[in-house]
């Protein structure tokens, strides 16, 4: 970087402090190099990503997602490679539903958590549940590891993939804790729910999971933790990048090609 650019971003650093505005990163820039496509670095792993559809538990595309890409920091893309080098000599591939998660979409959530009269996608998501308790039973926050770049929710996939029709927006729904045959055709191997349940039968440890389905909880979590990534207990989906590099950081920037340059 120039000196002189260096010094203007210094500059503006300080005013921007002085005034109590947040300083956007270099990787909210768009200069830093820091967040990758997990294409690009894991090409083999399959993408699903749900928020840039209306197949989610809001039922609408969220805010942010320009694009249907998984976005990652270098090292948890990285990381995901390793895991997918296992995977794939045993004859699955890793399929991710969401990677980063801009702010702008975790408000997206709360604002329709708050709306307790949209309720469209509840059969699915949260039959279980009363929309006021999205809060207070942690199913929904204001914030989210999503935001810093190194937390993915993912599956496993037997290769080769089955053909997964796509959701069509009105369908009837069927509880996300259903048997498979009776589910939304995701052609995931059966892990017990469906991805985004608010159930606690998609709890990883939840002893009523038993079977097939515990085998293959129990297959994603170690091979993701023999890559250095832990899991959520309450998520089976849900894995963190262990040393992540921007543990206290939320970014906002949209899930599109153009924020990697």
């Amino acid at each position: 970087m120039p000196i002189f650019t260096r010094r203007v971003r210094a500059l503006a650093v300080t005013l921007a402090a002085t005034a109590g505005l947040a300083v956007p990163s270099p990787a909210q820039a768009g200069t830093s190099g820091a967040f990758v496509a997990l294409s690009d670095v894991a090409p083999s792993i399959l993408q699903d990503i749900r928020y840039d559809t209306r197949h989610n538990f809001v039922g609408r595309r969220i805010d942010g997602y320009r694009r249907p890409m998984c976005i990652l920091t270098r090292q948890a893309a990285e990381g995901l490679r390793q895991a997918q080098a296992q995977l794939l000599k045993r004859g699955y591939t890793l399929k991710v539903y969401d990677c980063y998660r801009p702010q702008r979409a975790v408000d997206h959530f709360v604002r329709w958590a708050k709306d307790l009269a949209d309720e469209k996608m509840k059969a699915e998501f949260y039959p279980n549940v009363a929309k006021d308790r999205l809060f207070a039973d942690g199913y929904i926050a204001e914030k989210s590891g999503h935001s810093r770049g190194s937390t993915m929710d993912l599956t496993l996939v037997r290769i080769p993939p089955r053909f997964q029709r796509p959701y069509i927006p009105g369908e009837p729904l069927e509880a996300c804790f259903a048997p498979r045959d009776q589910r939304f055709p995701d052609n995931t191997v059966d892990m017990g729910t469906g991805y985004d349940c608010f159930d606690p039968l998609a709890h990883t440890d939840n002893p009523a999971i038993t079977g097939v389905a515990r085998q293959h909880r129990d297959l994603l979590r170690s091979t993701m933790a023999a890559a250095g990534f832990r899991n959520l207990p309450e998520e089976w989906w849900h894995f963190t990048l262990n040393g992540e590099p921007f543990p206290d950081t939320y970014f906002d920037f949209p899930v599109s090609r153009g924020s990697l340059h």
